[in-house]
C-alpha cells in the first residue's frame, strides 16, 4: 500500500475515504503491534483533503490514544460503542489434568453439532486436538500457517458452508471470518492479553443467541507466553508493554468477582451490576486465608536461592525424597517439608496465584524459576492477609441472551432437525452457508410457531419477500410432514387409551399401566366422547343440575378460543378441569 507506485496511483483516483481497519496495529499498546502500520501516517501528509476513518474492535484508553496521536487524528471525532456483548458466558477454569477432556464433555454437553473454535497456543497442538477431536466422533478440522494455503481455504470454506464445524486454531484463524451462528469458542491456552481475548471470543454469537465463551488455563501457559515474549525480535519498550499485558490477562483469569465487570472495566466501561451470566456469578468463588500458606511458599523460593521453577519448590514444601533435592541438600532447609498438608494441585494454585497478586515474578531466562519481588514483603513479614480463591469445577452456562424464542428448547425438537435439514440442502443447491438462507433464530421461530401457510410463514422474523419467494413452500412442506406424524402418533395413543378404558380398567390404572398423568389420560378419553366413541357419563359422574351449570358457563364464557380458564373461573375452581374438557367435548357433538 505505501510504495511509490502504488501512492502514485491513488493520487490519479478520485478517492472518497482512507478506512484503517484493525486500527490498534498501529499501536505498540495495542495487542498486535504491526510495525509496518505506523507507514499510514504518510496518508495525511500525502492526502490532507481526504477523510480518513480508524476502526477497531479492541482498544483501551492507551491504545486509543496512540492511535490518534500515529494517524495524525487529533481533530477525529470518537465513536465509542459498548464493549459488552450479553449473550455470551464467559467460563474460566483452571487446568487440573487433562484439559482436552474438560473440553470435550463440554462439547458433547452443550454444543453437539453446533459450530465452534478451539484456540491453542501451538500449531503442534492443534494438530494433536482436532485428530483427538475427530477421533471421539466430532467433525474438527486443524487451521494454522503451518498448513498450504489450499488446506487452509478448504477448511475455512468448510466451517462457513457446513453444520457443525469446529475448528481448531491458532490466533492465524479469525480475521474477517463473520459466520454468525459459532455457538462457542474455546480456549485450551490462555491468550496474551484481554484484547486478544475479547477479540477471539467475539466471534462466537454475533447472531445474538446465547454463546459460551470457556478457557482452561495453567501456569505453564504464563510460562510459555513469557518464553514467547522474549524470544521475540521486538524491541525491549514493546516486550515490558506485552508483559504487562499477560500480567493483567492472568489477573482477569483469577477475578472472584463478575467477569464481565472485570473485561468491560478494563476497557473503560462501567457495568453497575453483576451480570449473572459469567462463572463468577454462576458459582460464586470460595475464597480462603491464604496468608500462612503463601509465607511458605514465599519462604521456599527464598530458601531456595530463586533458582528453581513450581515443580521443584513443591517438592521441597511437600518433603519429596527424590535425589535432586537431596544432591542440593535442600532436604535440611526448615522450609522441607513444612506444606505437606496440602497436595500438589493445591500448591500449584497458590504459585499460580502468587504470581497473578505479582508477590513472585517467572525468570524466562533463568527457565521458569521464580524469584521474589518487591511487593511480597508485607506478606512474608505478616503485615499483609492475603486472600486467595479456591479453584473452581466448570459450570454450567444458564441460557441467556437478545433471543425471542428458547432456541435450547427447539434443539430438543425433531422438527428442528428437519428444518436443519432442509436449510442444508437449500444452501449446497445455491452454494452459500446455510445461515444465509435462515439464521438458528429464524429456525427456532418456526419450531416454535409452526406456520401452516405463505401468510403466517411471512411473520417469521427475518423473512422478507424475498426469501418468502424463495424458501417459503420447502420449509411449509417440512413443517406439514412434522404435524401430520405428530398427529398420527396422538391418534395412536388416543386410540390405545380408549381401548383400555373400554376393556373396563379405570383411568388411574390406565395412567399407570401407560406411564402418563392421569390429565393426559382424560384428554384422550375427552377425544373418545368428540369422537363419539364412548359416552359422557361411562367417564364422569354428575348429576344433572351440576352439568347444566357447566354448560351455562361455557357458553356464557365462549370467546372462540376455546380456552377452559375462564370456565374454570366462573365457576369458582369448583370443578375440575377433566371435568370440563369432557362435558365440553359432549357438547361439541351436540
Amino acid at each position: 500500500l505505501m510504495t511509490p507506485v502504488f501512492l502514485g496511483l491513488l493520487e490519479q483516483t478520485d478517492v472518497a475515504l482512507f478506512a484503517i481497519d484493525e486500527a490498534h496495529c498501529v499501536s505498540q499498546w495495542g495487542h498486535d503491534f504491526r510495525p509496518e502500520y505506523i507507514q499510514l501516517s504518510i496518508l495525511h501528509e500525502r492526502f490532507p483533503q481526504i477523510p480518513r476513518i480508524a476502526l477497531t474492535a479492541t482498544a483501551d484508553e492507551p491504545t486509543r490514544n496512540e492511535i490518534i496521536q500515529r494517524l495524525d487524528l487529533s481533530q477525529a471525532e470518537r465513536f465509542i460503542a459498548s464493549f459488552d456483548r450479553p449473550n455470551i458466558c464467559y467460563r474460566i477454569a483452571q487446568s487440573s489434568g487433562n484439559a482436552r477432556d474438560s473440553l470435550l464433555r463440554f462439547i458433547l454437553n452443550e454444543h453437539e453439532n453446533e459450530a465452534g473454535i478451539v484456540y491453542c497456543l501451538s500449531r503442534n497442538k492443534v494438530e494433536q486436538t482436532a485428530e483427538w477431536l475427530n477421533s471421539k466422533g466430532l467433525t474438527a478440522l486443524p487451521y494454522h500457517a503451518g498448513l498450504p494455503a489450499k488446506t487452509r481455504h478448504k477448511h475455512q470454506q468448510r466451517f462457513l458452508m457446513e453444520d457443525g464445524v469446529i475448528i481448531v486454531a491458532t490466533i492465524a484463524f479469525g480475521m474477517g471470518i463473520d459466520k454468525p451462528d459459532v455457538r462457542f469458542v474455546a480456549h485450551l491456552n490462555m491468550p496474551k492479553s484481554i484484547e486478544a481475548y475479547y477479540q477471539e471470543t467475539g466471534r462466537a454469537g454475533r447472531d445474538g443467541l446465547p454463546s459460551d465463551a470457556w478457557m482452561m488455563y495453567g501456569l505453564q501457559d504464563v510460562i510459555k507466553l513469557r518464553q514467547m515474549m522474549d524470544s521475540s525480535e521486538a524491541d525491549e519498550q514493546h516486550k515490558r508493554i506485552e508483559q504487562h499485558k499477560l500480567q493483567s490477562m492472568l489477573g482477569f483469569c483469577e477475578l472472584t468477582t463478575c467477569r464481565r465487570q472485570g473485561l468491560l472495566r478494563y476497557f473503560g466501561e462501567v457495568l453497575d451490576q453483576p451480570c449473572g451470566n459469567c462463572d463468577t456469578c454462576l458459582t460464586p468463588v470460595e475464597t480462603w486465608d491464604a496468608t500462612v500458606a503463601a509465607q511458605k511458599a514465599l519462604s521456599a523460593v527464598h530458601r531456595t536461592g530463586q533458582r528453581f521453577g513450581v515443580n521443584y519448590l513443591i517438592d521441597v514444601l511437600r518433603g519429596s525424597e527424590n535425589e535432586r533435592l537431596k544432591y542440593f541438600g535442600h532436604d535440611k532447609l526448615s522450609v522441607y517439608g513444612i506444606g505437606d498438608d496440602l497436595d500438589k494441585q493445591q500448591w500449584r494454585s497458590i504459585f499460580r496465584q502468587l504470581i497473578a497478586h505479582n508477590l513472585l515474578s517467572v525468570d524466562i531466562e533463568g527457565h521458569g524459576n521464580l524469584r521474589l519481588t518487591e511487593t511480597c514483603r508485607p506478606v512474608l513479614r505478616g503485615e499483609q492477609t492475603l486472600m486467595l480463591r479456591k479453584d473452581s469445577k466448570q459450570v454450567k452456562a444458564e441460557r441467556k441472551g437478545r433471543k425471542t424464542f428458547d432456541t435450547s428448547k427447539a434443539k430438543d425438537s425433531q422438527l428442528w432437525e428437519a428444518l436443519r435439514t432442509c436449510r442444508k440442502q437449500l444452501a449446497d443447491q445455491n452454494n452459500v452457508p446455510p445461515y444465509v438462507i435462515f439464521h438458528d433464530a429464524t429456525l427456532a421461530e418456526m419450531v416454535e410457531r409452526q406456520p401452516q401457510n405463505r401468510e403466517q410463514f411471512s411473520r417469521i422474523s427475518g423473512v422478507g419477500d424475498s426469501k418468502l419467494s424463495k424458501y417459503a413452500d420447502d420449509f411449509l412442506a417440512v413443517i406439514q410432514s412434522h404435524i401430520d406424524q405428530a398427529n398420527s402418533a396422538k391418534t395412536d395413543t388416543v386410540a390405545e387409551s380408549l381401548h383400555l378404558f373400554k376393556s373396563g380398567m379405570d383411568i388411574e390404572a390406565i395412567a399407570q399401566a401407560r406411564d402418563l398423568k392421569t390429565s393426559t389420560v382424560y384428554n384422550h378419553l375427552a377425544r373418545g366422547i368428540e369422537q363419539g366413541e364412548i359416552e359422557l357419563n361411562e367417564v364422569i359422574k354428575i348429576s344433572d343440575r351440576e352439568l347444566t351449570a357447566i354448560q351455562e358457563a361455557i357458553l356464557a364464557t365462549d370467546d372462540g378460543q376455546a380456552k377452559l380458564k375462564p370456565v374454570y373461573d366462573a365457576l369458582d375452581g369448583m370443578v375440575d378441569y377433566e371435568v370440563l374438557r369432557c362435558v365440553k367435548a359432549a357438547m361439541a357433538v351436540g
